[in-house]
């Protein structure tokens, strides 16, 4: 099937096509929509023009057929060309604009249509240059550029503006990540049902409390709430750590990311003493009982004071925090089960990964609110396929630990 058999024809002639004929057009929505509008504008040709070859005209014979014109529509992330009747007025001999016609054009792109398709990974150039059928104009680069920015500033809006009043949480992870050109401090929040949501993101310089500080309270404003204890899952920024506790307070319950502790430690050491330090961290965290833990910590802490004193300050910092969700240590309030899955900010770094993924096509970043924008938007995007925790359904357990823990003045 020729698509420029197709200028004239509408959807009454697909009705009397063979079977297979109209299997090949379903193959090509463009097609369809094309019978469709051709459909839409012979309607009216008939009201003001009458049936071809017809003796009684309407309007007294005012309007007659007068050939086509190219045009074209809108369609998603097309522009369809079309060839659109001609009608003369033949008391002014003046063309008789299609209202039709007139209302298709205001048919406006499926900006969200849009917007997903580059969350996902398509730049802006690439939905300028699709072209999947001939007859099928690309829209300008402009157009689509100016469409995005409009619809990914309303979901940033949106994303920020949103409330938590009515959501309870049971885990706040944050951590610091080299996005868009800029240090980005990310908040990702679990939820009582075991929901991962992002919550906010601020552009820092580093990760001080000052700033991060602001982004806590932002997110009191909107409702999110500390009360009755709350997981913080931290990278080792002694800033992030400074935020929570004048923030949230007695609430909160800080356990520091073990990954990101093992690797801030031996980036102070030299590449050839790395993978030694990195298996006695790993064995460390992996003792079975907490006092084992801490011994074993301990020892790595003092070998390194005497081989590098700035990797020993740096697992010295925190150094308890590390080990909040030990399984023995955390089985005196009756929960063992997350250990694994809150012990590390892994949870997030999921998070940071689809933001990359996402913005890997912006070749030249120009300002700040086009950071925003991107990374707003990414966020949005993410969450719609963001699985629930593991051992969601035990996070009831984890709260009452939690609610415990923070109850006990001896706990630490």
């Amino acid at each position: 099937m020729k698509p420029p058999q197709l200028h004239h024809e509408n959807l009454q002639w697909l009705l009397k096509q063979p079977t297979d004929i109209k299997l090949s057009m379903l193959e090509n929505h463009l097609d369809i929509c094309r019978l469709l509008v051709n459909e839409i504008l012979e309607e009216e040709v008939i009201a003001l023009c009458g049936e071809r070859y017809a003796h009684q005209k309407p309007h007294n014979g005012r309007y007659a057929r007068y050939g086509y014109n190219p045009g074209s529509v809108r369609i998603g992330e097309h522009r369809l060309n079309l060839s659109v009747p001609r009608v003369l007025d033949q008391e002014t001999r003046t063309m008789k604009q299609l209202e039709s016609y007139a209302r298709l054009q205001d048919i406006t792109l499926d900006e969200e249509y849009l917007l997903r398709g580059i969350m996902l990974g398509l730049s802006v150039r690439d939905f300028a240059e699709l072209n999947s059928n001939p007859n099928a104009r690309a829209l300008k680069k402009s157009s689509i550029d100016a469409a995005f920015i409009e619809r990914a500033d309303e979901r940033l809006r949106e994303f920020e503006s949103r409330r938590f009043d009515d959501t309870r949480f049971v885990a706040l992870f944050v951590d610091g990540k080299y996005l868009a050109g800029e240090q980005i401090v990310l908040a990702l929040g679990v939820t009582e049902q075991g929901f991962k949501r992002p919550l906010g993101f601020i552009q820092t310089s580093t990760e001080n409390s000052l700033s991060v500080g602001q982004l806590f309270r932002n997110l009191k404003e909107r409702g999110f709430s500390s009360e009755g204890g709350l997981l913080c899952v931290l990278d080792g920024s002694m800033g992030l750590s400074k935020a929570v506790n004048e923030v949230f307070g007695k609430d909160a319950l800080i356990q520091r990311c073990q990954w990101h502790k093992r690797e801030n430690v031996l980036s102070y050491l030299p590449k050839g003493e790395q993978a030694q330090y990195k298996s006695l961290l790993q064995g460390a965290y992996n003792e079975t009982t907490y006092q084992q833990a801490l011994e074993r910590l301990g020892e790595v802490l003092r070998d390194l004071h005497k081989r590098n004193r700035s990797a020993a300050q740096s697992l010295e910092e925190g150094f308890n925090e590390t080990l909040l969700l030990h399984p023995e240590h955390y089985a005196q309030f009756g929960m063992t089960e997350f250990s694994t899955s809150f012990a590390t900010t892994n949870c997030i770094e999921s998070v940071n990964a689809q933001l990359e993924r996402t913005t890997r096509k912006v070749k030249h970043w120009q300002n700040s609110p086009q950071r925003s924008r991107w990374i707003g938007a990414g966020l949005v995007e993410a969450e719609e396929r963001m699985r629930r925790v593991n051992n969601f359904e035990r996070l009831g357990v984890l709260k009452q630990a939690l609610f415990t823990a923070i109850s006990n003045p001896n706990f630490n």
